[in-house]
């Protein structure tokens, strides 16, 4: 895996200036204290550019003003890659005040085409799908410490560093099952489902009969 990372950058705060996206798609992850945006606070954003650069944003504050930041999860012109976007959109609400869009979640896209497994986490997938296989022991560090380890750092990047590959090779399969389309379409639904979980529906589907 460390051999991908060409660049790995730790930016207190925000992203640098000037950092430009050429394929309109940028990966991004999220490190928190915990899964409850409203009791749990977002401690890193990983960004890739999928050439190899990878900026880790560390909040050590409760000061998320990051303009850089927000200016590019508004960007409509670059797509955002997740894996399982939905709760790391809603940590980007709560701490940063914007939802990212437009987004492409690889979690999605390997339910709609890898039906013949349970097994869609990112460490599965990668590992299918790229031959990669990834070390996931840092997943449950601290996350909120003053200084991230060389561990937790490698660790982030990896969380960001494939997305890209994933991307492209969930799409191909997308395509040949005639099921691009409807993944876009989920991929659309998502800053409203994120926004759903944000303000009290998380657990509740509202569009059940019951």
């Amino acid at each position: 895996m460390k051999n991908r990372i060409k660049n790995l950058v730790v930016c207190e705060g925000d992203l640098p200036e000037g950092i430009t996206f050429e394929n309109g798609m940028a990966a991004i992850d999220c490190e928190m204290m915990g899964l409850n945006p409203h009791r749990d606070r977002l401690c890193l954003v990983q960004v890739g550019d999928g050439n190899g650069n990878v900026w880790l944003v560390k909040f050590s504050s409760n000061n998320y003003d990051a303009p850089n930041l927000k200016k590019l999860f508004a960007d409509s012109r670059v797509v955002k890659i997740f894996h399982f976007a939905r709760t790391d959109m809603v940590f980007c609400q709560k701490y940063l005040g914007v939802m990212p869009s437009p987004v492409y979640c690889t979690k999605i896209a390997s339910k709609l085409c890898r039906t013949y497994t349970e097994r869609h986490g990112l460490k599965n997938v990668c590992e299918e799908l790229l031959g990669v296989k990834m070390d996931k022991e840092q997943q449950c560090s601290n996350w909120g410490a003053p200084v991230l380890t060389e561990a937790q750092k490698h660790y982030a990047a990896s969380d960001v560093i494939y997305l890209h590959d994933m991307k492209n090779a969930l799409d191909e399969r997308l395509k040949s099952l005639d099921r691009l389309h409807i993944a876009s379409q989920c991929f659309d639904f998502l800053p409203v489902r994120a926004n759903l979980d944000y303000i009290g529906w998380e657990n509740s589907d509202i569009f059940a009969h019951h």
